[in-house]
């Protein structure tokens, strides 16, 4: 009995023991958790805290983007295309106007300029500002007689309006002056030509009286739409023309307009010559090709030829010169068979030798002509044109 009771205080006091030592185990078990967690703690308090907001270093950081690109101007694909160094855009404003920007050369005359037409409106012409687009002063308006001038290869010519009641007031009466040869004598040449030959004198005194006068010279497409009542053309308006290209109008008259710088158009007979214009404001146009010679009744063989030998034939004076406007009939001559042949050729004036002035409603394929004879004073030139 009593080595039992010895066993079971043995058991008990073991059983104690082994309780005390799972708690001491447990204690220190905590303990070093504690301890961990306190050194992590501390760790983490010691390290500095990233802000998800600020950059991680001192550089400021800019957003970053794709700029989109510009698209390139009219005017700037227009100029894109072009390898001349003097080419210029040349764009179009003023009201009504949709017009795309052309390209021109600049130090030449302006070439093909629009000329639109609006109904119950004419057009006045173009200007280099709208100031003097609203004014309509005539030195200032531009044309094809006008040399090209730009600022950054960009030039903006302004449109300028007018009313049909206003252009039939001005009643315009266009001269178109007709020259032939042209001499260094005061006196004149003797031969039966005579009268055809200008004193080199002469034309250059009636050449100052134009262009200090301040005349506009129209083109022949403003001639052509001034006819059908579309543009405005002052009063004061004058056209110079020579027939036949003369070595005497080469030599001694084409130089007087280049120094002067007055649109003149010289009307070639393209079998003769084929050489390109003289100077920059020298237009050169049909005087047909090989139809100046006289025909079976003594008259121009443009009278006597079948409609296609005519057409043919300025077709071909086309092609050499590069433009087709305007023929000289040879010696005046034409009928219903030579207009017949100029519009199947394509043409959209005929000048004749017939005196008179060109007007609102002129027959376009029978425009008359002031012609010029030897000793003709700038008086006598001043009556016939203003």
């Amino acid at each position: 009995m009593t080595a039992t009771r010895s066993l079971r205080r043995r058991t008990v006091r073991g059983r104690r023991r082994s309780r005390v030592a799972l708690v001491v185990i447990a204690v220190a078990l905590v303990a070093g958790a504690l301890a961990t967690v306190a050194v992590v703690y501390e760790a983490e308090a010691a390290a500095p805290v990233a802000d998800p907001i600020a950059p991680a270093s001192d550089e400021t950081v800019t957003p970053t983007h794709t700029p989109v690109p510009t698209p390139p101007t009219a005017e700037e694909r227009l100029l894109a295309t072009a390898s001349d160094p003097r080419a210029c855009a040349v764009s179009f404003a003023g009201e009504g106007i949709a017009i795309a920007p052309q390209l021109q050369t600049q130090g030449t005359l302006y070439a093909a300029l629009p000329i639109p037409r609006v109904d119950g409106r004419v057009f006045a012409g173009w200007y280099a500002s709208e100031g003097e687009a609203a004014a309509r002063t005539i030195p200032s308006r531009v044309n094809g007689s006008r040399l090209v001038t730009c600022t950054d290869r960009r030039a903006t010519l302004h449109a300028a309006w007018t009313t049909a009641a206003a252009n039939q007031a001005e009643n315009a009466r266009i001269p178109i002056l007709m020259y032939h040869q042209f001499t260094t004598k005061p006196e004149g040449e003797s031969n039966w030509l005579r009268l055809n030959y200008t004193y080199i004198g002469d034309f250059d005194a009636q050449m100052g009286h134009i262009q200090d006068g301040g005349f506009y010279l129209p083109t022949w497409d403003e001639l052509d739409a001034f006819i059908d009542g579309a543009l405005f053309l002052p009063a004061h308006s004058v056209i110079i023309s020579d027939d036949d290209a003369d070595p005497t109008w080469i030599d001694l008259a084409a130089p007087v307009v280049a120094r002067r710088g007055l649109l003149t158009t010289s009307f070639v007979i393209t079998s003769a010559r084929s050489a390109p214009s003289p100077n920059p404001f020298v237009l050169q146009r049909s005087h047909t090709h090989d139809m100046h010679r006289a025909g079976a009744n003594g008259k121009g063989r443009m009278v006597n030829e079948p409609v296609d030998v005519v057409a043919a034939d300025l077709e071909r004076s086309a092609q050499i010169l590069g433009a087709k406007e305007v023929v000289a009939y040879p010696y005046g001559h034409y009928n219903d068979t030579a207009k017949q042949a100029m519009r199947q050729a394509g043409f959209a004036l005929g000048r004749t030798t017939e005196h008179g002035y060109v007007r609102i409603g002129t027959d376009k394929l029978a425009l008359p002509v002031i012609r010029v004879d030897y000793g003709m004073s700038v008086t006598a030139l001043a009556r016939a044109i203003g």
